[in-house]
């Protein structure tokens, strides 16, 4: 499930499932502790009445006894809240005092006990909670009776039995789950240094394979872990600066022969053969060019605040590919911003992009056309040439590496990989469209920096 996907969602899961019969049980037990603490108290204060009561039998002087009792006791047994009846029996179980609401019982075996005896007795729906205790006048034993019917809707402690588990079960609901959110705030806070760490991964790539992810306030738990994902960066390094390595060393390599095959071709008598290789070495010469350009950009690193002037980076490739243009029957023309495009970058690597930007305009224009490119004071550069256009949609695969419109032809697929790499790393973006009147529209945005160039 995706929601149990994270530590924390387990965590809350695994506390719900913990709260939840926690919640019902506490309430229980509550009540049943209350339940029994109302009890003792309802028969502490029967025991207290039938104190008081008994405490008012006086010998009448004729071998019987009196019950006269003052107006406080008697209003306590008339109240209608309390409902307290009473009952004096002598030895025989005959009444000789009584309330008029008192139910009289039948009194109890002749075993002696002096706390008195309590009952519970529920008669037409009415729960009645009783003591029965003995009294001796004058060496002889009589029998006190107190009574409190519970069915009352005046009785303060049923009332509050009645309504205690509802309101107690919510009130611990909210309680436990106040401690939920603690708790989810609790983990938050200890998976904060994982956090850290995951955004430190998001940012690692191969211009900064050196980061490492911060191991020393991570939970013990999970240190093994980022130990193991650092080791694997540091292999991912290793193979990262082989290959990068490796690229760099055959491009250097090559470019040697290289350079002394275009010498013997240029020595060779002037003829179709002689053009042809010359063309072949030419070409081989820029693929082992960009093949070294893109092993420099995975080891280019563009320190922060960094800043490039976009017309001066375009200028410089206008001026330095006009001859190229001229003599292949071609123009290049530089418009748009007459003046300083300050933008965030290195001026090297835009001067790159750029440049493949335009050799790929000259490839696909024909003789006679021409080449425009454009420089935006927003920071966008725009080249726009007279060629075949590329499909509607064919952002997302042009600048992918090998990739050529034409599988047959003779160029690698390299340059646009070169420019789209080139954007990433300055934080812009890189796109195609088609030119109105035909043709395509190449163009590398690029953020525009914060402060002048320097002095």
């Amino acid at each position: 499930m995706t929601f149990l996907s994270s530590i924390l969602s387990r965590v809350v899961a695994l506390q719900i499932a913990a709260v939840a019969p926690v919640v019902l049980a506490i309430p229980l037990a509550l009540h049943w502790l209350l339940e029994g603490a109302s009890n003792k108290f309802i028969e502490g204060a029967l025991h207290d009445e039938a104190m008081d009561l008994a405490a008012f039998l006086r010998p009448d002087g004729e071998g019987g006894v009196t019950l006269e009792l003052p107006i406080e006791i008697r209003s306590v047994f008339t109240s209608p809240h309390g409902h307290y009846s009473y009952a004096v029996l002598d030895s025989r179980g005959q009444a000789l005092f009584s309330s008029p609401n008192h139910n009289v019982k039948a009194v109890s075996s002749e075993e002696a006990f002096t706390d008195g005896k309590f009952s519970r007795t529920t008669r037409d729906g009415a729960l009645t909670v009783g003591i029965e205790m003995p009294w001796f006048v004058d060496g002889k034993r009589y029998w006190v009776q107190v009574a409190q019917d519970l069915s009352h809707r005046n009785v303060i402690i049923d009332d509050i039995l009645a309504s205690f588990l509802p309101n107690a079960a919510w009130i611990i609901l909210l309680i436990l789950l106040g401690l939920l959110v603690a708790d989810a705030l609790i983990v938050r806070a200890v998976l904060a240094s994982v956090r850290r760490a995951s955004k430190t991964a998001a940012m690692i790539g191969p211009a900064n394979t050196h980061v490492r992810l911060a191991d020393n306030d991570v939970p013990a738990e999970i240190k093994p872990l980022v130990v193991a994902v650092n080791r694997a960066f540091e292999r991912l390094e290793d193979g990262l600066v082989a290959q990068r390595d490796f690229t760099s060393d055959v491009a250097h390599e090559l470019r040697s022969p290289l350079s002394v095959m275009r010498l013997r071709v240029d020595t060779l008598e002037p003829s179709p053969s002689r053009e042809a290789l010359r063309a072949d070495v030419s070409r081989m010469t820029r693929t082992v060019s960009q093949l070294l350009d893109i092993a420099e950009l995975e080891s280019l690193s563009i320190q922060t605040g960094s800043i490039a002037d976009l017309h001066a980076v375009c200028f410089e490739v206008v001026s330095d590919l006009a001859i190229l243009d001229i003599s292949a029957t071609k123009s290049i023309a530089l418009t748009g911003a007459d003046g300083p495009v300050i933008v965030s970058g290195h001026h090297d690597a835009l001067v790159r992009a750029v440049r493949n930007l335009v050799e790929n305009a000259i490839v696909h224009t024909s003789s006679g056309a021409s080449i425009e490119v454009n420089v935006a004071t927003d920071g966008i550069v725009r080249v726009l040439d007279d060629g075949p256009g590329f499909p509607v949609g064919g952002n997302g695969t042009v600048f992918q590496r090998f990739w050529r419109r034409d599988r047959n032809a003779d160029r690698k697929g390299l340059g646009l990989a070169i420019v789209g790499r080139i954007a990433e790393m300055h934080g812009g973006t890189v796109g195609v469209g088609l030119r109105a009147g035909g043709g395509s529209v190449f163009s590398l945005e690029l953020p525009l920096a914060r402060k002048g160039l320097p002095d």
